[in-house]
């Protein structure tokens, strides 16, 4: 095995550091996410700690590393008797992205069951992680369910494994950290809850420090043993440090007015539950430990609220994880028992640095702003430039029926403008507020990632039939295959009771659940949408879509136009605050090149068809209809002919009609006529909308049902 980056040379990220050896000194803590841009050096950091976990005692053989001081008396390998005891180094074991539901708990060897009559359970990278640590780099990207299983083997320590009536339990002890990028979207709050601790981490942008950071990492890709080597001395002792923690853990007095000052925080901060107070409360009794004093005093408490409540503040989707320190400090100060003792012990919050350590050198991380950087926002679009704003009295007023708010006739040339000159700009506009949405559906029966929008094939939901395997066994279908092997008994000499079962009789269960999409935005940012009153009303029905998708799990991308051209100001991503984010940000004006934001939105779910050919799109038009420009065929001609290209591809689609006045052309129904789908007005978009009627969005190819806008509030 090669040498991992030591977990001393990895320079500053006190916080990461100090959190992930608070769960080495008690893994009751609950494990760490670690939320961060990519290149920070994360996954390094995690990876090192391993290396400085005590060696643990496992009862020889057993598959589910049982301790011989307190064996499992529910083990599968069980009961253990005089068996020879081994030790081993603690596991690190790694879950990946895309890891099935069996390879993470185990499953049992069906044909083997039904063949021999045998129950042969194999296990699964829970049990493997058993009294060790379990890393899941880019948690956010699990399935759900995934994330679910895993969390509450976290939680109960230990895993639970049914299978057609067969029961398994296992013990699953084990240190949990988990990985993130939150740009590729954010974990669900009640499953952000489940984590004991979070750390925020980003590159340092001091210069001096990046130069350590690169230094120092090119110094380990040359030579990692002779790297490590020079690290072994501060290895050794932060593992010792680590070891007389452990030791002291139980020993360390939690009196009751620190427990005064937690539960104060917890409420104040009015946090849900009461796993925020637990966990705060074994972080502040790991931190003295730490340091190495018999009592919790309160900058242990200020230390552990700054680990263990950022991400239970979160309130609605698109908040930010944060904590406010100065009402942290009047808390604590209002709640702070008389006798609160001073701190006597190490006051130091990570590992002892040795030669250019972490206490002397550069902060950042081995990776910190490695080749793949990216920069501040992400690598994401820039923001528009700004141009001319026009006074308040022009932003109030509504462009005149019939015209767009460049002055042009729809369909019509524009105003002449000097060569060169910009589209006029609006000044960004707030989004009014969010409501729930009627819920938009792709027809048909889709195969992509498990969600909660349209109808799919996926491996949770209700059975509807079954099929022959492709590939290895999923879920048996019992009694279909019962009924394969019953007609060929005889021919296989079976007289008595019982069947033969075959592996050509095995069935596995088809099964019908809901999928993600990718929901893409095409939203209209021209003179024509550009009254404060409209572009407000507009902008909160785009909030609200986007609140929808989160809950739905879907992906999202945002393309805009206006002036000449159509932007895509939001690559495809799971993270709908980025698209928030936008959406708040984006500024009106010019003239209405509609049929450049259809073709741009053609090339955008092109590309995204070779990347995840699962995933169905569906198209969200946010436009009034009318299209300006000079040329021929006339502006509104072209964006018939994208659409049509649209409806053609079988893209589902749906226009939100987005006109107002009391003279209406129409035009954004005509376009909905073109793309093949429903055109709905803001009215219409809303669940409790009681002016909206049944529309079908048009199926895919070959696809003849059709699927009505539901009321996404009877959706499960």
């Amino acid at each position: 095995m090669s040498a991992r980056y030591p977990f001393t040379a990895v320079v500053g990220m006190d916080d990461l550091r100090l959190a992930l050896l608070l769960n080495a000194v008690s893994p009751a803590v609950g494990g760490v996410l670690v939320r961060g841009e990519k290149g920070t050096a994360k996954s390094t950091a995690v990876r090192a700690l391993a290396d400085l976990l005590p060696e643990v005692a496992v009862v020889g053989g057993c598959r589910f590393s049982c301790d011989p001081a307190d064996p499992d008396p529910g083990c599968p390998d069980g009961p253990h008797g005089a068996a020879e005891d081994a030790r081993r180094p603690a596991r690190m074991v790694e879950l990946p992205v895309g890891a099935s539901e069996d390879r993470l708990v185990g499953a049992l060897d069906i044909e083997r069951a039904l063949a021999e009559g045998v129950k042969s359970f194999e296990p699964g990278l829970l049990a493997r992680a058993h009294r060790g640590l379990l890393y899941v780099d880019e948690v956010n990207l699990l399935h759900d369910h995934l994330i679910d299983l895993l969390l509450d083997a976290a939680a109960m320590g230990a895993s639970h494994v049914e299978r057609e009536g067969v029961s398994v339990r296992h013990a699953a002890r084990f240190l949990l950290v988990g990985t993130m990028n939150p740009e590729e979207g954010e974990l669900r709050p009640q499953l952000l809850d489940r984590f004991g601790l979070t750390v925020e981490v980003a590159a340092d942008r001091d210069p001096d420090r990046r130069v350590e950071v690169v230094r120092r990492r090119l110094a380990f890709d040359d030579d990692p043993a002779a790297f490590a080597a020079r690290w072994a001395a501060e290895e050794t002792a932060l593992r010792e440090r680590i070891a007389a923690a452990r030791a002291l853990l139980p020993s360390v007095r939690l009196g009751d007015g620190a427990l005064r000052q937690i539960a104060s925080v917890c409420a104040g901060f009015e946090v849900d539950g009461m796993r925020a107070d637990l966990v705060m409360a074994r972080t502040a009794t790991a931190l003295a430990a730490w340091a190495g004093r018999p009592d919790v005093v309160t900058e242990d408490v200020r230390q552990a609220a700054l680990l263990a409540l950022p991400h239970r503040r979160r309130r609605a989707p698109f908040d930010a994880p944060g904590l406010d320190e100065e009402k942290l400090d009047r808390l604590l100060a209002e709640s702070a028992p008389e006798d609160d003792p001073e701190p006597d012990g190490p006051q130091d919050d990570g590992p002892e640095g040795g030669p250019e350590g972490p206490e002397g050198g550069p902060e950042g991380g081995p990776d910190g702003g490695g080749p793949d950087g990216g920069g501040p926002d992400g690598g994401g679009t820039p923001p528009p430039r700004e141009e001319s704003v026009p006074g308040p009295r022009e932003q109030e007023r509504e462009p005149a029926p019939g015209r767009d708010g460049d002055g042009a006739e729809p369909g019509g040339a524009p105003e002449e403008r000097p060569a060169g000159a910009p589209a006029a700009q609006q000044a960004a506009v707030a989004a009014g507020d969010p409501f729930v949405t009627r819920r938009l559906d792709v027809p048909g029966l889709g195969e992509g990632a498990d969600g909660r929008r349209s109808r799919a094939r996926t491996a949770h939901g209700r059975t509807t039939g079954s099929r022959r395997p492709r590939g290895a066994l999923g879920k048996l279908h019992l009694a279909a295959t019962l009924q394969a092997a019953a007609p060929h008994q005889r021919a296989r000499g079976r007289r008595g009771p019982g069947l033969v079962v075959r592996r050509d009789d095995l069935r596995e269960a088809v099964r019908e659940g809901r999928e993600g999409n990718l929901v893409l935005f095409v939203v209209d940012a021209s003179g024509s949408m550009a009254a404060r009153k409209r572009m407000s009303a507009v902008k909160g029905a785009v909030l609200s879509l986007l609140l929808d998708a989160y809950q739905r799990r879907d992906k999202i991308g945002m393309i805009t136009f206006r002036g000449r051209e159509a932007e895509l100001a939001l690559p495809p991503t799971s993270s709908v605050e980025a698209g928030a984010a936008r959406l708040a940000s984006l500024p009106t004006g010019g003239r209405t090149p509609l049929a450049e934001g259809l073709l741009k939105a053609h090339e955008v779910l092109r590309v995204e068809r070779m990347r995840d050919a699962s995933r169905r799109p569906l198209l969200v038009v946010v436009t009034d209809g009318r299209a300006t420009g000079a040329g021929s065929p006339s502006p509104l001609e072209r964006a018939a002919r994208a659409g049509r290209l649209l409806g053609a591809e079988g893209v589902a689609s749906v226009v939100v009609d987005c006109e107002s006045g009391p003279v209406r052309l129409g035009l954004a129904g005509a376009l909905a006529r073109e793309l093949g789908g429903p055109a709905v007005t803001l009215d219409e978009l809303r669940a409790d909308s009681v002016s909206g009627l049944v529309r079908n969005l048009r199926g895919g190819r070959g696809t003849s049902a059709a699927h009505p806008i539901q009321d996404s509030r009877k959706v499960a």
